[in-house]
């Protein structure tokens, strides 16, 4: 078992990041809702509370009993954390005079703190709080202040109880990772040997004693994460590894060539299925893009359905779900209401009566790319940009045809071999192109024209979570319009999306 941080989640929108800057440093942990009680404590070197959109002071707020952890785990409270830390110990939480949102400054530092050794006097923090700690338990210190928050860090005496008003998760907090790496690794005691060559060690394991001499389907999507997925699975279990690749008809352009050619070139046991026509059909006249996904999605089973069906004794099957997925489906409250149709966590229909196996259900993108490149797996497969399970049926906003879905391929393929040749695609996290159901009118030559708009989407970010427009250069964007306009039959305008997520979404449905 490896040693863990566990964090409790309260549903902050920064969970996930605690998560992240503590595998960072190499050290596995696990996020559940805040009731959560582990069975054992036995591999768990310490707590983490989350922050939270409740306020400590509401009725119906959550409570977690750390009766298990406090005195015996080191234990730290972010942001709400740490306001119910205080509270249920005898402190004070009141609502803050001014809500105290974005950065703000360490004026006092108690650096002989285990917690606080190399954070800086007037360190740039972040604050995300609408209540604010007025006084601490009898058995706490006061660790650290800003000019606005008198109890900005607070220690418990001789427990090992900690508390921050700040987020050191986010990158405002300048000193945060240094703070997260004094809890974890010198106050908790972590080892740090969560790397990607343990985890593959320990994978490959424990897939040979799970699945033994069983059979696996395994549905390739040309992705990151399935692809890592099948080079474990191959790893551990050779031929009876057996992967599908289907063609839906909405995969980019020449893609389901290129990628297929790949996976042979990398011994995988791959058949590829032509079957986009099941997929048109199966989107004649629909509009709204949760019936489209789940239109693709039930065309991906049945074609799926029926390959599998033609390998003999399948008894597994393996999916590339990875960690967010798992999170998502499960919300603070209980089971999410909501989860994506086309996410692989609960999409399995009863009919097809096979075990699961998810081999990276534990880990974060940016991990499956460290993993992957442990296994030598190509750059080109490893650094390719997220791509939507629906692929371009949810680029094209409408109803979907053939023609456009031609129209979009060229679009895309112009956008992003340009992005390459011109050094950029390493620099965006993800790019896309994106038919709106506009026409407008343009000239070409001496004639009028009404034809579609496409919109270009690029982003940069580090995890997804968040994310910013790319301000590709306008040279760039000049010469890309201009080669789709001249190349692309159907389309005579061109426009870049310059939103940010929030408020915006990465894809546009």
């Amino acid at each position: 078992m490896h040693e863990m941080i566990l964090i409790l989640d309260f549903g902050s929108q920064y969970t996930q990041l605690i998560a992240r800057r503590v595998r960072e440093l190499n050290v596995y942990c696990e996020i559940h809702p805040y009731h959560y009680k582990p069975s054992n404590f036995d591999n768990i070197k310490g707590v983490i509370l989350s922050g939270s959109p409740f306020s400590t002071r509401e009725k119906d707020s959550p409570r977690p009993d750390l009766s298990g952890i406090v005195g015996k785990i080191p234990l730290l409270g972010v942001c709400y954390g740490a306001q119910l830390l205080a509270l249920e110990n005898g402190g004070d939480v009141e609502a803050s005079a001014t809500r105290e949102y974005g950065r703000a400054n360490l004026c006092f530092v108690d650096s002989k703190e285990d917690l606080l050794v190399g954070v800086s006097q007037n360190s740039q923090v972040w604050m995300s709080h609408g209540d604010t700690i007025t006084k601490l338990p009898a058995s706490y210190k006061k660790i650290a202040s800003t000019a606005d928050v008198d109890i900005a860090a607070f220690r418990a005496n001789g427990d090992n109880v900690y508390g921050l008003q700040f987020h050191p998760e986010v990158y405002h907090s300048t000193d945060g990772f240094i703070l997260l790496r004094n809890f974890i690794v010198d106050i908790c005691g972590c080892e740090q040997s969560w790397t990607p060559e343990s985890f593959i060690e320990s994978t490959v394991e424990n897939l040979k004693q799970k699945i033994g001499n069983d059979k696996v389907v395994l549905g390739l999507s040309g992705g990151v994460d399935s692809s890592v997925a099948a080079v474990l699975l191959h790893k551990a279990i050779g031929t009876q590894l057996h992967c599908i690749f289907v063609d839906n008809g909405l995969l980019r352009k020449n893609e389901f060539e290129s990628v297929l050619d790949s996976y042979l070139h990398m011994g995988l046991n791959v058949k590829g299925v032509r079957a986009a026509d099941n997929f048109y059909n199966a989107l004649k006249g629909l509009t709204d893009p949760e019936l489209k996904r789940k239109a693709i999605g039930k065309a991906f089973i049945e074609v799926f359905d029926e390959e599998a069906h033609k390998i003999q004794d399948v008894v597994w099957l393996a999916q590339g779900t990875i960690y967010p997925d798992v999170i998502e489906s499960v919300s603070v409250k209980g089971p999410s209401a909501t989860i994506k149709s086309h996410h692989n966590v609960g999409g399995l229909p009863d009919f097809m009566k096979l075990k699961i196996v998810e081999p990276l259900s534990s880990l974060f993108k940016d991990e499956v790319r460290r993993v992957g490149s442990a296994l030598h797996i190509s750059d080109h497969l490893l650094k390719r940009h997220p791509f939507p399970g629906p692929g371009l049926g949810i680029r094209i906003l409408g109803d979907i045809t053939p023609d456009k879905v031609r129209i979009l391929q060229d679009v895309d393929d112009i956008f992003i071999k340009g992005l390459r040749d011109s050094g950029l695609y390493d620099k965006v996290w993800q790019a896309a192109a994106i038919l709106l159901p506009v026409q407008s009118v343009g000239v070409m030559g001496d004639e009028r024209t009404y034809e579609n708009a496409v919109c270009l989407r690029a982003v940069t970010s580090t995890d997804g979570m968040t994310a910013d427009w790319s301000h590709l250069p306008y040279e760039f964007l000049a010469k890309v319009s201009n080669d789709i306009i001249n190349k692309v039959k159907g389309v005579n305008r061109v426009v870049y999306d310059i939103s940010s997520k929030p408020p915006a979404t990465i894809e546009w449905e």
